[in-house]
């Protein structure tokens, strides 16, 4: 009955592990000191960049909603801005919502009107 067992499973023999214990586990190290060096580092240091920006947003700034809408802040509360987008059109966002500040003077008056 052994020797057919042997047949369909293979053995396992006891390995000599020759100090494995620390270069098994350095590569496992390495890979995720890289990890955070490439991908979770620079997303905090973005996400803090993101929420001092969202912080410092004041009436007059010129800024670009996640949803791609330009225009000017008139209105500022606790959670929310009032933007702009066209004369006499104005929409409520989350300040969160905010992706980017513009420079002054990108948007531009609407003169079809």
């Amino acid at each position: 009955m052994e020797t057919l067992l042997n047949f369909f499973i293979a053995p396992a023999w006891a390995q000599d592990g020759g100090g494995g214990g620390l270069f098994t586990l350095l590569p496992m190290v390495l890979i995720f000191v890289i990890f955070y060096l490439l991908l979770i580092r620079p997303q905090q240091k973005r996400a803090k960049q993101h929420k001092t920006m969202v912080a410092g947003l004041s009436k007059g700034d010129e800024v670009v909603t996640n949803g791609g809408a330009l225009g000017k802040i008139t209105g500022v509360d606790d959670n929310f801005v009032t933007v702009e987008i066209a004369d006499g059109v104005r929409i409520k966002v989350q300040r969160m919502s905010i992706a980017q500040m513009m420079p002054k003077g990108t948007v531009k008056p609407d003169k079809s009107s």
